[in-house]
């Protein structure tokens, strides 16, 4: 039986990145993963470089060209008369930087010289690790475990996939043609995300939300404004929107929902249900492990993500938390460094939260109503990208920039984007929330000229009420 220092079960973003750390750490370390391309090859990554983050940006800006070409070049002094689209190389173009990503994993998983098993892998006691793949099984032991199973697009339990055509996100990334009419139960990230890149490329898209307000846990205003971009660019939302029954037919998938009291039905070719994910932890270990999983499905943890087996610890989607591919990378870090003997911490307050949509969203620390609810007296500075030289040369002016900070110490409790870049600019945040910035260490910093990042210096002037640029 071999025997490894640490074993880690999955290869996604959390398990994968652990894996690296513990070998950089001098650990013998194996990693296990069932993931397979269509090629029956290892494909480490998981579901976000697999079927989910990935393959989901890529498809993101290939549709937002496509987009630009036909709405906005002719205002740049660019005519083109005639604009195809040709899904398939869209789609070639998606499959090749997942393979390239997948393919560069196991690259670094051979330079760290960690031992990779492709498999279904299941703990037992003792910490001993079965694999299964094609009636085989294989046993190996480890000091201490990482279990990072990930997790799966979850099941309406009154719509079951089919997968043609009622679909999960997987299934989104990799449709042969463009549907005629798109249906999406769920206004989330990955809704919001899909619906952008069907509706870019020629959908109708509906989405279907129960619940009655759009995104609750980003800022409202932002919520606000964004969701009237959205409806601008062509996607129908339908809020308090309960979906009763589903009924398939041919091509075709009928859906009957109740709206405000009355009962209402809807034809699409495609519809994607995406109303969330659940953790990997059905046949993550045998019964007499005795591992806490709770009511969600979840692997209970501490704040050093240790379960309540000795030396056994739970990361990324299976714990706590958002299920955020970067929280994930950075629980695979800390748990590596702790095994390690290493000091390890993750502050949780800063982790940022994205969406790729046009223009993006992006977000960090708390909201205008959490303040409120939590009776936190504040200030609150902005600064719409519409007054800012290098949005208005790139012809992209929606959105703002928000800075909250607590009106005592002046210290930032939040940072909300929407505008181009928003990925890019929340990491300022990120970092000036970790160092326990000020709005005025914000305002002091010399930002270059022209850029987007002036928005933030912008408003963070304007938390004391001295922007220079805004009326």
């Amino acid at each position: 039986m071999q025997q490894f220092d640490v074993i880690i079960i999955g290869a996604g973003p959390a398990g994968y990145v652990a894996a690296i750390r513990c070998a950089q750490s001098g650990l013998k370390t194996a990693c296990v993963d069932k993931w397979l391309n269509q090629d029956g090859k290892p494909s480490p990554g998981g579901t976000c470089l697999n079927v989910g983050c990935i393959p989901s940006k890529a498809l993101l800006e290939s549709s937002a060209l496509f987009d630009q070409v036909n709405n906005d070049y002719a205002a740049h002094g660019i005519n083109c008369e005639t604009v195809e689209l040709d899904l398939a190389t869209m789609m070639k173009r998606k499959n090749k930087i997942v393979t390239d990503l997948t393919s560069g994993i196991s690259t670094l998983f051979s330079a760290n010289k960690i031992k990779q098993f492709t498999g279904h892998a299941k703990l037992l006691k003792d910490k001993l690790v079965e694999i299964q793949l094609n009636g085989k099984t294989e046993t190996i032991k480890g000091v201490s475990i990482i279990l990072a199973p990930g997790s799966t697009p979850r099941e309406l339990d009154n719509i079951k996939f089919n997968h043609t055509t009622i679909v999960d996100s997987s299934d989104a990334l990799s449709f042969n043609k463009v549907p005629e009419k798109l249906g999406i139960i769920g206004s989330g990230v990955i809704g919001l995300e899909l619906g952008s890149v069907w509706n870019r490329l020629g959908s109708e898209v509906t989405i279907l939300e129960a619940l009655p307000d759009f995104l609750p846990g980003a800022d409202k205003k932002l919520a606000r404004q964004a969701l009237s971009l959205y409806k601008k660019q062509g996607l129908q939302f339908n809020f308090n929107a309960l979906v009763k029954n589903v009924a398939p037919e041919k091509n075709k998938i009928t859906v009957e929902f109740e709206l405000k009291g009355e009962n209402n039905k809807m034809v699409f070719d495609k519809l994607i249900v995406a109303v969330g994910r659940q953790a990997n932890t059905l046949s993550i270990c045998a019964e007499d492990t005795g591992l806490e999983i709770d009511k969600q499905g979840k692997i209970v943890v501490n704040e050093k993500c240790l379960t309540n087996l000795p030396r056994v610890y739970a990361i990324g989607d299976a714990v706590r938390g958002p299920m955020l591919a970067h929280k994930g990378s950075e629980e695979g870090i800390m748990v590596a460094n702790i095994i390690a003997g290493h000091y390890a911490h993750l502050n949780y307050d800063t982790i940022p939260f994205v969406i790729y949509t046009h223009p993006e969203i992006a977000w960090c620390g708390l909201t205008e109503e959490q303040l409120k609810q939590n009776g936190t007296q504040y200030n609150s500075g902005q600064f719409s990208f519409a007054a800012n030289g290098r949005a208005r040369a790139a012809g992209q002016t929606h959105g703002f920039v928000k800075i909250l900070a607590d009106k005592k110490t002046d210290r930032i409790l939040g940072v909300h984007i929407l505008g181009e870049q928003a990925s890019e600019l929340i990491a300022q945040a990120v970092v000036a929330m970790e160092f326990n910035s000020s709005s005025e260490d914000l305002a002091m910093t010399l930002y270059a000229h022209p850029s987007l990042s002036e928005s933030i210096h912008e408003a963070a002037l304007d938390v004391n009420n001295q922007a220079i640029h805004k009326a």
